[in-house]
C-alpha cells in the first residue's frame, strides 16, 4: 500500500512539472508587437495614450518572468514578489525617486501567439518643489511575429 502511494505521489508530481514545463515554453522568444494604453487616473497627464512598439523578448526574460517588464529611468523601480503560473505571472513593482509609490503587474497568455498585461500603479510625482499624487493603468495586448527580432534590441533584463 505504501509503495502505490509514492508511485501515485510520483506520478502526480511528474505531471504536474509537465504541464507546467510545457506551459511555461508556451511563452515563445522573439519579436512581439505590443499596443498599450496608458490610462491617467490621478494626474495632470493627458486622458490617454496609445503606443504600439515591436518588443525583443528572450529566453531569459521568460525564464524569469514570464513577459516583458516595464522599464524605468536610473533602476528607479524594482521588481519584486515575481509569481510565475502556467499561463500567467504577477509580481510588485516598487519605485523611488522622481516617480515614488508601488504598482502590481499582471500578464497571461492563453496560447503561445497572443498576450495580455496590466499595470496598475498609484505614488507621488516630484514636480519641482511639489509632489503630486499620480495614478495610472497601462492595459496591453501583444502578439508573437517571429523568432527573429532583426534590429529590435531585447529589453534590459530589469534589477532586483
Amino acid at each position: 500500500m505504501h509503495k502505490t502511494r509514492v508511485l501515485i505521489t510520483m506520478g502526480c508530481c511528474l505531471f504536474t512539472m509537465t504541464l507546467f514545463a510545457g506551459a511555461q515554453s508556451t511563452r515563445k522568444p522573439g519579436l512581439w508587437e505590443m499596443t498599450t494604453n496608458m490610462a491617467w487616473q490621478q494626474s495632470s497627464m493627458p486622458p490617454g495614450m496609445t503606443n504600439t512598439k515591436q518588443v525583443c523578448l528572450t529566453q531569459e526574460m521568460i525564464n524569469k518572468y514570464g513577459a516583458p517588464m516595464p522599464q524605468s529611468r536610473n533602476n528607479e523601480c524594482k521588481i519584486s514578489n515575481v509569481v510565475l503560473h502556467a499561463t500567467s505571472m504577477t509580481a510588485d513593482w516598487i519605485c523611488s525617486g522622481r516617480m515614488a509609490g508601488k504598482g502590481t503587474l499582471e500578464s497571461s497568455w492563453a496560447d503561445p501567439n497572443h498576450a495580455i498585461g496590466k499595470v496598475h500603479f498609484t505614488g507621488v510625482m516630484q514636480m519641482g518643489q511639489n509632489s503630486r499624487p499620480v495614478e495610472y493603468t497601462i492595459n496591453s495586448s501583444s502578439v508573437y511575429k517571429g523568432s527573429d527580432c532583426g534590429s529590435v534590441v531585447p529589453l534590459p533584463m530589469p534589477t532586483n
